[in-house]
């Protein structure tokens, strides 16, 4: 599995950073023309300017999202080459907002009721805050490609003996049972389109902080998925060297 993903992170790091950074540059030149045009004088076309600041703001939301996809890039392609964690104290819940606001828009067009039930007195984690966002990331992601015809997403936190515990519940299709012990491994995909590396990647950030991620399911009733993180007391796990 590590040579594999050490081959795919220089594959992404080739297909995936020249087109965004083609279009990044793009959107750049673009604002700036649409700036032009918003700067007008007050006797310019009225309803020209309206439209252009409309078209700005949604190319700021674009320029936004490529720079989030060139961090996540980031964070992969360090996590898949081996390294050493960035830990930092995180207050956990914190984290988990900031995962559920980014992906509440769509879960919205999408027909899912997002619910949140985080603890009140959650304990400050270490953790590495964008490989932990992308573990999350990746399980919500494939809660919300299990309800097609939407449902509820639940994300939930608590602490218990040393750990916190992440748990991310939908009300899906669920896993069938003769699948559920290999949705972890590499490329291990039901979808036409999945790449299979969602759940291994988010096992493997969450491994590599010395925690545990557990799932439940039952087909026609959905899943739950917990992660378990050290506060930081335990040693972490060390990460495999790159692949030659």
């Amino acid at each position: 599995m590590d040579t594999a993903l050490s081959i795919l992170a220089d594959g992404l790091a080739h297909e995936l950073r020249t087109p965004l950074s083609t279009i990044s540059l793009n959107l750049q030149l673009l604002q700036e023309e649409l700036q032009t045009v918003v700067g007008s004088p007050p006797q310019a076309d009225t309803a020209l300017n309206g439209k252009a600041e409309a078209t700005l703001k949604r190319v700021c939301v674009l320029q936004k999202e490529i720079q989030r996809l060139e961090e996540v890039l980031s964070d992969f392609l360090r996590f898949a080459k081996g390294g050493s964690l960035e830990l930092l104290e995180q207050d956990i819940n914190q984290v988990v907002d900031e995962v559920i606001d980014f992906i509440a828009p769509e879960a919205k067009r999408n027909g899912i009721e997002v619910v949140r039930d985080y603890a009140p007195d959650m304990p400050i984690a270490r953790l590495d805050t964008g490989l932990v966002k992308q573990a999350i990331l990746n399980i919500i992601i494939n809660a919300q490609q299990a309800m097609p015809q939407g449902g509820r997403l639940s994300v939930s936190t608590s602490h218990k003996e040393g750990h916190v515990h992440i748990g991310v519940t939908d009300t899906g299709t669920g896993i069938p049972r003769h699948h559920q012990d290999k949705i972890f491994q590499a490329y291990f995909s039901t979808k036409k389109k999945g790449t299979g590396l969602g759940l291994p990647t988010a096992k493997r950030i969450v491994e590599g902080h010395g925690g545990s991620i557990s799932v439940e399911s039952t087909e026609g009733r959905g899943s739950s998925f917990i992660i378990q993180l050290p506060l930081g007391t335990e040693p972490l796990k060390p990460f495999p060297p790159k692949a030659d």
